[in-house]
């Protein structure tokens, strides 16, 4: 089956570059788990269905530090916000693409997310996916080349976008000043210390742990058409891994909802 991260790549395609400084393709990747969730698992397809449950993107809780899920799961509510009490599912999305030395942060927040959410609500699903990517130089387009054009931004448009992810290698030579370089080991390591959080057993509540953490591998430097990529030096199979994540999931919401 396809992926969120298929359907990110598409995006990337189409838009020209990945703005690692916005969310768009975090809300791609939440709103297909949603998706496909609710056609592969049928108590929760029947509990949005009944109104029982909705979802929530990117959206505070008055709860827990006004933590902000990528996306949640939840007993409706009459007002906007979610109650963390309440969340059924609980999803973050994060990624590693254009700097791997970033890793940190995105591990922190991950790991502080996972405790927040713990301590309001342990038999929460917590789910989290790290989109990996594999390049060893990227060009850096929303903090560097669009920054060049931030006095003209239509010669940026009419000029630079049209050419981005296109294969255009020209580009590194044009822009070698906003390259950033990552070692041929980055992604290795970067999936080895994201699997350093912690996994708890299913069934187990009352252990602070992700009930999945998704690894996606992926393609992007922002010159070259991006893609996702079988086989990889990571050793992940996304297709399968995805699958297994929806399955267990779904084995969850049953077994603490629908017992």
């Amino acid at each position: 089956m396809a992926t969120p991260f298929d359907k990110v790549v598409q995006e990337i395609r189409v838009s020209g570059y990945h703005n690692h400084r916005k969310e768009e393709h975090s809300d791609t990747v939440s709103q297909g788990i949603i998706d496909d969730l609710t056609k592969e698992c049928a108590p929760l397809r029947n509990d949005f269905e009944s109104g029982r449950v909705r979802t929530w993107y990117r959206a505070k809780s008055p709860s827990a530090r006004g933590r902000k899920g990528d996306a949640l799961v939840g007993e409706a509510v009459e007002r906007g916000s979610p109650d963390l009490d309440k969340v059924r599912i609980f999803i973050e999305n994060k990624s590693v693409v254009t700097a791997h030395r970033n890793w940190s942060s995105r591990f922190d927040d991950l790991n502080q997310a996972m405790r927040d959410m713990h301590s309001v609500k342990p038999e929460a699903i917590l789910v989290a996916t790290v989109m990996i990517g594999i390049a060893q130089r990227v060009l850096n387009v929303p903090d560097c080349v669009a920054k060049k054009y931030k006095r003209n931004p239509k010669e940026f448009e009419e000029k630079v976008l049209p050419r981005l992810s296109k294969g255009d290698e020209r580009l590194w030579d044009e822009f070698d000043d906003c390259i950033s370089h990552n070692t041929k080991d980055s992604p290795r390591k970067t999936a080895e210390r994201f699997r350093m959080l912690p996994i708890r057993e299913p069934g187990h509540t009352h252990a602070v742990g992700y009930d999945y953490v998704l690894l996606a591998p992926i393609y992007i430097d922002n010159v070259n058409p991006p893609y996702v990529p079988f086989p990889n030096d990571l050793g992940i199979n996304l297709d399968d891994d995805y699958k297994a994540m929806l399955t267990q999931i779904c084995k969850a919401y049953r077994a603490r909802w629908h017992p």
